[in-house]
């Protein structure tokens, strides 16, 4: 019988990459495992998404340091061999863990630590970081003392002996390392066990000279048939939310939201489309055109001061408390019924291989731009430059399309940081039909564009 392995995953706000981490901890053709998450007080829906997988324990650390916490998550561990692994992370293959054990056949092994590639959309700091520091060769190390804790394994009986730590905010790996090679014992760098991760090891360097040196490097690793890995989504769980308020309005011989819900549920990656209505008839409506309303929002929601980030920040709370729990989250308004068929996918894709918080949909405008400011109309864009040369301007669509994740729409801004612009190109995306005229003359329209 293969000796059981205990797996301790540290996690604090790890919501984005927990679900990818665990899918990967959990495809591993090494089955004999527990997995202990050991988190640090996450305020998002970490372990919400965490405890949709058989974790064998979780334990809170309150009081973090890095080595406090795989220590309390060691305790509670039953393995004849330890894990760490960092919430962020992500096993490339099944053979993870295999590749890991397998230097214990050397009795002189008390840790072995695994490569790390970065992600396609890391930033260059990082991936130079990464890419100069985890290198293909195997080495066996007897004075180095370098050991990494996002990305290892350790023998039980030796952190018995010598656990971490625990008054270290950082290189608590490093100070083990050195203590149990000052013992007689050996760490080895097995660059078969690898994983993904985000970030780097250092966060500093001129950032022209990195990005050269990443390029270089990015050829190198792609050659050498190691492509550089984004976000799997076809495992994340997408959803789109459209709200809709009031009475039922009709677009020829269809409700005005049909045109909405038919995109998003035609789109290869949205798994659940939900309507958050105030108006029982749109609620039984969606649910015969394949759409959910799991729930009627309340009437207050609807007035016009109300906006739309605040809509979308309650009808996320209500399907969270129904176990719902999105990686990424699709805004549409039922007032934009002319997608091109296609957008709400590559908007995700933008997205995932970029590493972008937010991707709105946008219309590129090479006008002049003008804006009244203190009863001064003042123009934002460059005058007279040929319009061929000019910085192009972006009227946001979101109600086209909003990609983000469910931290901004909790927080209630709907948009991160980074944000992508996905550019609507046809004329007729921007159309939006709020009124009877609108709707008159979009029916004229509506028919060709959907055949």
């Amino acid at each position: 019988m293969s000796p059981l392995v205990s797996i301790i995953i540290r996690t604090r706000n790890e919501e984005r990459w927990i679900t990818h981490c665990l899918q990967g901890v959990f495809c591993q053709d090494y089955r004999d495992i527990e997995v202990i998450l050991v988190d640090n007080e996450s305020s998002d829906k970490t372990l919400e998404k965490a405890r949709q997988f058989p974790l064998q324990k979780v334990v809170t650390c309150k009081d973090y340091r890095p080595g406090r916490a795989l220590n309390l998550g060691i305790s509670e561990a039953r393995g004849a061999y330890v894990a760490c692994l960092s919430g962020h992370c992500i096993p490339v293959n099944e053979r993870w863990i295999g590749n890991l054990i397998k230097d214990f056949e050397n009795p002189d092994v008390a840790g072995v630590y695994g490569r790390q590639e970065p992600m396609a959309f890391t930033p260059d700091a990082d991936k130079r970081d990464l890419m100069l520091l985890f290198g293909l060769d195997r080495r066996v190390q007897v004075k180095d003392s370098f050991f990494h804790n996002g990305n290892s394994m350790i023998r039980r009986d030796i952190w018995e002996k010598v656990p971490f730590d625990e008054t270290l905010t950082n290189i608590e790996d490093r100070v083990w390392a050195q203590e149990v090679l000052r013992r007689g014992c050996r760490i080895v760098y097995e660059p078969e066990a690898s994983v993904y991760h985000y970030h780097g090891i250092h966060h500093n360097g001129n950032v022209e000279r990195c990005a050269n040196v990443v390029r270089i490097l990015e050829r190198l690793q792609t050659d050498r048939g190691y492509p550089l890995k984004s976000l799997d989504i076809e495992s994340m769980n997408i959803i789109a939310l459209v709200p809709v308020r009031g009475p039922v309005q009709w677009l020829k011989d269809k409700p005005l939201a049909a045109y909405t819900l038919k995109r998003a549920l035609e789109a290869k990656y949205i798994k659940r489309v939900i309507v958050c209505t105030d108006n029982p008839e749109m609620a039984g409506l969606s649910e015969q055109m394949g759409a959910e309303a799991p729930f009627l929002r309340s009437s207050d929601l609807s007035r016009e001061y109300v906006d739309l980030a605040t809509v979308l920040k309650y009808s996320l709370g209500r399907i969270e408390e129904f176990g719902i729990f999105p990686d990424l989250v699709v805004s549409l308004e039922i007032t934009f019924p002319f997608r091109p068929k296609g957008l709400l996918d590559d908007m995700v894709v933008q997205l995932a291989e970029n590493g972008l918080d937010s991707v709105i949909a946008a219309k590129r405008e090479n006008k002049a731009v003008w804006k009244e400011r203190e009863q001064r109309i003042v123009q934002l864009d460059e005058g007279l430059t040929p319009r061929q040369l000019k910085e192009p301007t972006y009227i946001e669509l979101k109600g086209v399309g909003c990609v983000t994740h469910p931290e901004f729409v909790r927080q209630g801004n709907l948009l991160g940081e980074r944000i992508g612009i996905y550019e609507v190109g046809n004329p007729y995306s921007p159309i939006e039909v709020r009124n009877d005229e609108d709707l008159q003359m979009a029916s004229h329209w509506i028919g060709d564009w959907f055949r």
